[in-house]
């Protein structure tokens, strides 16, 4: 059995796609959702599970998947943990030494925002051995389309957090530009046509109408809010002695935006 833990706006579109194609698979979350196949009766999925996807939001949320609430690491079955929540490089290098060596660890964090995991075109970035990325190909194949592996595990999620520094920083630069043009007279769709065919383009201004957060502020349950988590899973990874001043403005930025009409 495949068990995705977490199945929030983005974990119950990845079991929805992992099902249809044809997987047995089987949701959990601690919140009640309208699905039959996502359960919050922990007895239900912990001795079958033998893929156990994690998707929750955070350390906190991951140390009980694994250790404390749930303890699925104790699961009889258990074979795989694929990590594919954004969290601290450092702390996904960390779980190593914590969970048994039978268990195979792959830390594949996910690109593309709710709509990319409804149209099963995910971005996956991978990290782990060739034997343990191939066990579960068949797995990121039915929620993604493009699959990055960067080195052995712990790439993967650095990887990630370099990448999603950087979709926080198109976020706050293109919500600035925004406002700015608003003030300025100028009509967002124009803009947003000119940036998309011009050097300014990027993955935020080009999906605005598509990304399902683009005019929310921030909330610390909302995406912005995780976008503020993950710059500072990137923080907690950067090299000794790293000038930190850009990242940290950007994190400051993100916290700081309100919605937009």
């Amino acid at each position: 059995m495949i068990v995705v833990a977490g199945c929030g706006r983005m974990g119950e579109p990845m079991l929805a796609a992992l099902r249809r194609a044809g997987h047995q698979a089987w949701g959990f979350d601690v919140v009640p959702k309208d699905d039959s196949f996502i359960t919050t009766d922990i007895s239900k999925v912990y001795a079958p599970v033998e893929t156990l996807i994690t998707v929750v939001r955070d350390i906190a949320q991951t140390e009980d998947v694994l250790f404390n609430k749930q303890a699925f690491v104790d699961s009889p079955n258990l074979k795989r943990i694929v990590v594919s929540s954004t969290l601290s490089p450092r702390y996904v290098q960390n779980l190593r030494a914590r969970i048994a060596p039978h268990i195979a660890l792959i830390d594949a964090p996910m690109s593309g925002a709710r709509i990319a995991a409804q149209q099963a075109r995910l971005s996956f970035m991978l990290g782990g051995s060739q034997t343990d990325i191939a066990a579960i190909r068949p797995l990121l194949s039915a929620m993604g389309s493009h699959f990055h592996h960067m080195g052995d595990y712990g790439a993967g999620m650095q990887a990630k957090v370099l990448n999603n520094m950087l979709a926080a920083a198109n976020t706050a630069m293109t919500r600035l530009v925004l406002d700015w043009a608003d003030h300025a007279g100028i009509h967002e769709a124009n803009l947003l046509a000119l940036i998309h065919t011009s050097s300014g383009q990027n993955w935020f201004a080009s999906g605005m109408e598509e990304i399902e957060f683009s005019r929310d502020g921030y909330a610390r349950d909302n995406t912005i809010g995780i976008l503020v988590k993950d710059i500072a899973s990137a923080l907690d990874a950067a090299p000794p002695g790293a000038d930190i001043a850009l990242p940290t403005a950007i994190q400051s930025a993100i916290a700081n935006l309100k919605p937009r009409p």
